[in-house]
């Protein structure tokens, strides 16, 4: 005689980025303890702050924009075009946006080609200070621009950045990252490129206590692009993290991803997780996505997790690949056989490994200021 026992069914843990739930309520995120999938490699402990549902303090945060003439009227929750692309996806992006009363809108108009960046200046104004943001870039039809975001100073900072590329625009957007060694930063960058529009999308992290920037891209329109480019650099204590999604919704969508990093220092620790959805129509799919780690001392890590999900076989191609590594014997040997002494020669090394892509970030004044920054890093050397 057999008896049956009725048990609950078994947990399944969310596997794939596609299947993560999303909530404008932070009540519906439990606060990260490190096991969740979208968490286990980050620095849950340091990013705490940033997990209480309270008002920001009103002096955390400021800005600077210009031109101004870009500026619109500032967005409240529910207030469209807020909200059209962005959907939080963990809670420091829920609290954000509940907490954030008021968004900055800036729009490209329609048609317009803007000749120089729009700078917006962020600056926090103390490490013990927690401030929240949601910020819109609209680049409306035909448009072209790009949009620099700065981040200096200190602070706990939560922010939501939400991008709407309209049909046939082309928008550049660049956030930088040199924040001083305390801060703690949190950013959740969602966008959506409409019709024959495109994004390049660039992030570049060299400062801050733990900074995780996470670019989430929606290819809708039919031949959208999106270029996605990463620079970063961690040295001792430092934690910089990216988890990138691009999700080809509509057909003969096109999508590059190139992040690359160095680190150095004891507990210096890198994070970048690749996440690329091909869904069932985006047929003529053109996809791959690259990161490449150059570990430069002991005691540093570099997390690298390309992740691949086709919903469709008629595609183009697509693909990914990773890979860390120390310095190459060969290019070492080849220098110091031309009278360059091997310190110079690593510094070599690291500077071409990164400025790759800080040459393509298309502001000639930022580009330079940023390798003069790289430069810095490694006169640092590691501690």
């Amino acid at each position: 005689m057999s008896t049956y026992i009725e048990t609950e069914p078994s947990f399944v843990p969310v596997q794939t980025r596609s299947e993560r739930p999303t909530s404008y309520d932070p009540a519906d995120f439990d606060a990260p303890t490190g096991r969740e999938v979208d968490w286990k490699f980050s620095d849950v402990a340091r990013l705490s702050p940033l997990f209480e549902d309270a008002d920001g303090d009103p002096q955390a945060i400021d800005y600077e924009i210009e031109p101004e003439a870009f500026v619109q009227a500032p967005l409240a929750p529910g207030q469209a075009p807020r909200g059209e692309a962005f959907h939080p996806e963990d809670l420091p992006s829920a609290i954000a946006w509940k907490r954030t009363a008021e968004a900055l809108h800036l729009v490209i108009p329609a048609g317009l080609e803007t000749q120089e960046p729009v700078r917006v200046s962020i600056r926090g104004l103390g490490a013990q200070l927690r401030g929240h943001a949601h910020l819109v870039i609209e680049a409306q039809e035909r448009s072209r621009a790009i949009v620099v975001l700065e981040h200096t100073g200190s602070a706990r900072f939560a922010e939501n950045v939400e991008v709407l590329v309209r049909d046939h625009a082309a928008l550049t957007l660049i956030t930088v990252q040199e924040w001083e060694d305390d801060a703690i930063h949190a950013s959740a960058h969602q966008a959506v490129i409409g019709t024959g529009a495109s994004l390049k999308h660039v992030v570049v992290s060299l400062g801050g206590a733990v900074v995780r920037v996470n670019p989430s891209v929606r290819l809708a329109g039919e031949h959208s692009e999106a270029q996605l480019l990463g620079a970063y650099f961690a040295d001792a204590g430092q934690h910089l993290e990216s988890q990138v999604y691009v999700y080809h919704e509509g057909r003969n969508t096109k999508g590059r991803v190139l992040y690359k990093g160095a680190l150095q220092g004891a507990s210096a620790h890198t994070v970048w997780i690749g996440d690329v959805l091909i869904g069932r129509d985006a047929v003529g799919t053109d996809s791959y996505e690259q990161n490449r780690n150059l570990v430069l001392t002991d005691g540093a890590r570099a997390d690298s997790v390309p992740n691949l999900e086709i919903e469709t076989g008629d595609i183009e191609g697509a693909g990914h690949a990773s890979a860390t590594g120390r310095f190459d014997d060969e290019q070492l040997f080849y220098l110091q056989s031309r009278g360059i002494t091997e310190e110079e020669a690593r510094r070599l090394v690291v500077r071409g490994f990164l400025l790759e892509i800080v040459q393509q970030i298309g502001v000639e004044s930022l580009a330079e200021r940023l390798a003069q920054a790289i430069e810095a890093e490694l006169s640092g050397g590691a501690s």
